[in-house]
């Protein structure tokens, strides 16, 4: 397998094609322009549902980069000679490879796969907003799918946007070299800092052939033909906690995979301290469960949510719950930080945030859970939360929840208690 090429600079007018070359490019170049961050939010209130959205604050965040628009590039003749029903879209951020690829190409019938529930919302937003700006029946060109035969069944071009995980990375290149077409391209982009040989060598145990294009902008595509024949699944894969006497299942994109995370390990020490008459749990963020379903087996009475944005973790935390035989106890649901729960809904809160946002470490996802462990707790419920000691939460804990308490620390983490008001 070729090593990635070195870096390279590309001049300003390849960086940065003439929009008015042609017509469909100038209409794609228009529609990207046009496309907007969005999140959904976490406003107090009834009004709160899932897929609520709302404009990110932070006006240094793009919906459209240039892994996007090399993306595209790239795939640009693949694209042109496709028909209907036969590009899928996996892991499209904002919707920028979607659209784009549906305005220049007049491509309809295209599937998409997203991760993140955030992601969805986002890319529905995006195709309502630039059916405002002339775009009109954006909406009608794609249809949302979960990862399987359906999305990729006779698929001749598959845009991707490179997942950080190896893992979930295999669970896609083995979906595409099973289910697409014989002929089928998969593209898949990303920032060169954030990319290694290693990514070729995941996609060369699917495809026969797999090369990278030169850099532009600090981006470049790894390109894969030639789906190897017979080629089966890894994911789910089960592993036996002994330490917790439990199979934990996971599909390739689950935080973590099947093993225990040190954040989780430390805060499931403290389960026997949560309140005795706590009734109503909800894991925040679940990942594979293995949160949830501890406390289910630990409490008896209790019913828990575990919910979670990421398609493969909800998925994993059902399968999880089903195999410890807590299937009836553990209710699974995608949303976004606990965006279809009812105010004041909740005994307790259980809470291991992320404190990475994609490749970027953010602090921003766990401060929207604790604003949405706030707001499902009812008065004098606890949230227990588990992070990185240096991160200090505990101010932020007070503002957003209620009375905050170290109930342990160790040389790294930091374990909370906050009583809801």
């Amino acid at each position: 397998m070729p090593p990635l090429p070195c870096d390279a600079s590309l001049p300003d007018d390849v960086a940065h094609p003439d929009a008015s070359a042609t017509p469909a490019l100038a209409a794609r170049n228009l529609l990207l322009a046009g496309l907007e961050r969005f999140s959904p939010d976490a406003p107090s209130g009834p009004e709160r549902r899932p897929g609520s959205a709302t404009r990110d604050a932070d006006p240094t965040l793009v919906a459209v980069d240039a892994t996007d628009r090399l993306l595209l590039d790239e795939a640009a003749s693949a694209l042109r000679s496709a028909g209907p029903g036969e590009v899928v879209v996996i892991d499209d951020r904002f919707g920028a490879l979607t659209l784009g690829a549906a305005v220049a190409h007049g491509l309809t019938g295209i599937r998409v796969h997203q991760d993140a529930v955030t992601g969805e919302v986002a890319l529905d937003r995006n195709a309502r907003q630039a059916a405002r700006r002339a775009f009109q029946g954006l909406a009608d060109t794609f249809t949302h799918l979960p990862l399987g035969e359906d999305l990729l069944r006779g698929a001749r071009v598959v845009l991707l946007q490179l997942p950080r995980s190896l893992a979930a990375l295999r669970d896609v290149a083995e979906h595409v070299a099973r289910f697409a077409a014989p002929d089928v391209v998969l593209l898949a982009g990303g920032r060169v800092k954030h990319m290694t040989t290693a990514m070729n060598d995941v996609l060369a145990e699917s495809f026969t052939d797999v090369r990278a294009s030169l850099a532009r902008q600090k981006s470049r595509v790894l390109v894969a033909r030639g789906p190897r024949p017979g080629t089966d699944l890894t994911y789910p894969v089960t592993e036996h906690l002994t330490e917790l006497d439990l199979d934990v299942v996971a599909y390739g994109a689950a935080f973590a995979g099947a093993s225990l995370d040190l954040g989780t390990r430390f805060l499931l020490g403290f389960l026997d301290r949560v309140s005795l008459g706590a009734r109503d749990a909800v894991d925040l963020g679940c990942g594979t469960g293995i949160l949830a379903v501890s406390f289910a087996r630990a409490r008896p009475g209790a019913l828990v949510v575990a919910t979670d944005q990421s398609e493969a973790a909800v998925r994993s935390a059902q399968a999880t719950a089903v195999a410890a035989g807590a299937g009836d106890r553990v209710r699974v649901v995608r949303d976004d930080v606990g965006s279809s729960l009812a105010d004041r809904s909740a005994d307790v809160v259980l809470c291991n945030p992320p404190f990475h946002q994609g490749a970027a470490l953010s602090t921003d996802a766990a401060h929207r859970m604790f604003a949405a462990a706030g707001r499902v707790l009812r008065p004098g419920g606890e949230l227990w939360t588990v992070y990185n000691s240096h991160l200090r939460y505990r101010p932020a804990l007070e503002r957003a929840v209620g009375p905050t308490t170290q109930e342990g620390r160790d040389p790294r983490f930091t374990v909370t208690r906050s009583v809801a008001r």
